[in-house]
């Protein structure tokens, strides 16, 4: 039995016992939880070990985690503010800012195509090596040389690792500043969060737990689950000329995610490190003031972010997906809290939202990765357990 530490607000005691109920019967290794409500935090648990690939070291208060493309939101929130103090114009072609991105029929690919999945670039042509990934110029380069896969505007198709250099790249031309500078001196130093695009040296010994694969336990026949994937998802995956399996292999092979060097590269699609807590406040501070320091998003700005523009066939994700500016909405193949939600799975396990309308944010972390993209079981009976609470 994994003794779960923390502490939750009266009325949300379901979600800790979701919490440890994911240790006993969903191979949760190490993990926290965060919750806010009004601007105040609700729930704030933690439990297992930091290393999911061995170890004996205890999961603590302040424990951080990569959490793969849950940094995706924290990315778009960037472009939103930007548009907010208007220094980018959602509705301008990117080559207005990046000149050389008008190549190879990109001259109208629009800022907002490039949150809402719908550039056409979800995969590279030939593959970075992991260290030109992180080069901070090869990913850039080949995305500003490279045709669309479909005629920007017209389709979605999820942009698993090209999103990092499409974003990052924009960010520097519209700024003079790299993304993770930007979130370090604008967000997450304002408000007081362990969050980083580009983890700093002094943060790499001892505050962030390694991850590793786990498989996640057979789900008994009696819970009336789906267990396997749609045919064409799995094949679409298992296929190396597919668009889906190019998508997530635009590094290849596969980086080392615990490198050191990986950690500290800014890429804004799959390697930001983060707390529970942090993701949570995050995404409170989003919709609401967070305990004196004011609200990121104008009511605008917010409308923006979860207003629909991406809906129906994912041509990388092979189901229907739903996305707002940068943010994935509430949805079969992404289960949030409620219609209104917004926010961000990581693959195999991360999840971090808010529900405006309840003036809860949500975050979630673990360190053991499971065979899933937008639906992790354990991040899921999280969220129901708090729509429990919420509603009891």
């Amino acid at each position: 039995m994994v003794d779960v530490q923390g502490t939750v607000t009266d009325g949300f005691e379901p979600v800790r016992d979701a919490f440890a109920e994911n240790f006993a019967r969903r191979g949760e290794r190490g993990a926290a939880v965060a919750v806010y409500r009004d601007g105040r935090k609700v729930v704030d648990l933690w439990g297992g070990v930091r290393d999911a690939d061995g170890g004996e070291e205890p999961w603590e208060r302040g424990t951080a985690q990569i959490v793969r493309s849950a940094t995706k939101g924290v990315a778009a929130a960037v472009l939103l503010l930007l548009h907010q103090r208007g220094q980018v114009d959602l509705d301008a072609p990117v080559g207005t800012y990046w000149p050389e991105f008008k190549a190879a029929g990109k001259e109208r690919v629009l800022v907002r195509h490039l949150l809402s999945h719908r550039a056409g670039l979800p995969a590279l042509d030939v593959p970075l090596t992991p260290a030109q990934a992180v080069d901070g110029v090869s990913g850039p380069a080949a995305l500003a040389a490279q045709a669309p896969a479909w005629e920007p505007g017209t389709a979605h198709g999820y942009h698993a690792q090209t999103y990092s250099w499409l974003l990052g790249e924009l960010v520097e031309r519209i700024t003079g500043r790299s993304i993770g500078r930007w979130v370090a001196q604008e967000v997450a130093g304002p408000l007081g969060l362990d969050l980083w695009i580009g983890l700093p040296e002094a943060e790499q010994a001892g505050r962030v737990g390694r991850i590793a694969d786990i498989e996640a336990p057979q789900a008994p026949a009696s819970a009336g689950l789906r267990v396997r994937p749609k045919q064409a998802v799995t094949d679409a995956y298992r296929d190396p000329e597919s668009l889906t399996r190019r998508a997530f292999a635009a590094i290849s092979p596969a980086a080392d995610e615990n490198d050191p060097a990986y950690r500290a590269a800014e890429l804004p699609a799959s390697a930001g490190i983060a707390t529970a807590d942090a993701l949570a406040r995050f995404y409170a501070s989003l919709i609401g003031d967070v305990e004196g320091v004011r609200r990121l998003f104008a009511p605008a700005t917010l409308t923006l972010a979860r207003t629909e523009e991406s809906a129906g066939p994912d041509r990388v994700l092979v189901v229907n997906t739903r996305f707002g500016l940068g943010y994935m909405l509430h949805g079969p193949s992404s289960p949030l809290l409620a219609p209104g939600s917004f926010g961000h799975p990581g693959r195999g396990g991360s999840l971090a939202f808010a529900d405006p309308e309840s003036s809860v944010s949500f975050g979630y972390v673990t360190n053991g990765m499971q065979k899933n993209i937008t639906a992790d079981p354990r991040a899921q009976s999280l969220v129901r357990a708090l729509s429990r609470a919420l509603t009891s």
